[in-house]
Formats: structure tokens, C-alpha cells, sequence
């Protein structure tokens, strides 16, 4: 019994040697740090499985709608650039100062507008009557008769 007892000493005090460094078993996420993100990014992208996992087919979707959100806004931002409307944009001519200083896009007053209008004012209504729950039964009886 001491030697079983002596043993298990050694081994929790170090005795036996030390256990190895651990090593990463997770793939790094590879995405680019020096731009934005693209469709193709998305589509690349590979998450790893960890041991409580995730549901592949919710993660699929949500990454398929991104990629396609990315696509669509990506199709915008240059058809807007070809006509010239984002021209005034820090991603197309790159001036932060201009694009700091406040003024609508050209062909944004209108949206501009509708975010600097009020929210209209709450409703308020005086309660004129007081309705007691005993009073429920024949209420909902004169309704049900007003039905029939």
C-alpha cells in the first residue's frame, strides 16, 4: 500500500518526467488581412470542427448568403463607380477629408432625407372607461351573441 501511495507521489509531484507541449490541432482561419473580403474568400473559407461541433448545414447557408451578399454589394459599388456616383467615396478617390466632412454622395441626397426626417410623435389616448374583470363573463356572452 506505501508503494502504491509513494508511486502515485512521484507522478504528482513530477517525478516521472513532464508531459510534452501541447500542440495546436486547430487550422488556422486563413483570411486576408491587407483587404476586404470577396465572394471568393467566403467560398474558400473552411471553419474546423471542434469536439461539441456545429451544425455543417446552418453554418453552409449562412456562409452561401454571405458570399452572395458580398457578390451583390461588390456588382454596386461598380456599376455606382462606372456612372460616377461613388466617385466622391473614400474607396474611390481615397480623400477621408472629403468623405468626413459630411455631405451626401451625389444621387444620395434622397436617402440622406429620409434619415434626417423626425419619428413621428407617439400616439397618446386618454382611458375614458374602466372595465373590471367580473364584468368579463357578460361581456364575452353579448359578444358571442353578437356573432350568432
Amino acid at each position: 500500500m506505501a508503494l502504491v501511495v509513494g508511486g502515485a507521489a512521484v507522478v504528482a509531484l513530477g517525478g516521472g518526467g513532464t508531459l510534452p507541449e501541447a500542440e495546436h490541432d486547430r487550422l488556422a482561419v486563413r483570411l486576408p488581412q491587407d483587404r476586404a473580403l470577396s465572394r471568393t474568400d467566403v467560398d474558400e473559407l473552411r471553419l474546423p470542427m471542434a469536439l461539441r461541433g456545429y451544425r455543417m448545414d446552418e453554418v453552409d447557408d449562412v456562409l452561401d448568403r454571405l458570399g452572395a451578399e458580398l457578390s451583390l454589394r461588390d456588382a454596386r459599388i461598380a456599376e455606382l463607380e462606372a456612372v460616377g456616383v461613388v466617385s466622391g467615396s473614400v474607396a474611390a478617390s481615397g480623400d477621408v477629408a472629403a468623405a468626413a466632412s459630411g455631405e451626401p454622395l451625389p444621387g444620395l441626397e434622397s436617402f440622406t432625407a429620409v434619415l434626417e426626417k423626425e419619428p413621428p410623435a407617439p400616439v397618446v389616448t386618454e382611458v375614458t372607461e374602466v372595465v373590471s374583470d367580473e364584468d368579463a363573463p357578460q361581456r364575452d356572452a353579448e359578444r358571442k351573441g353578437d356573432r350568432a
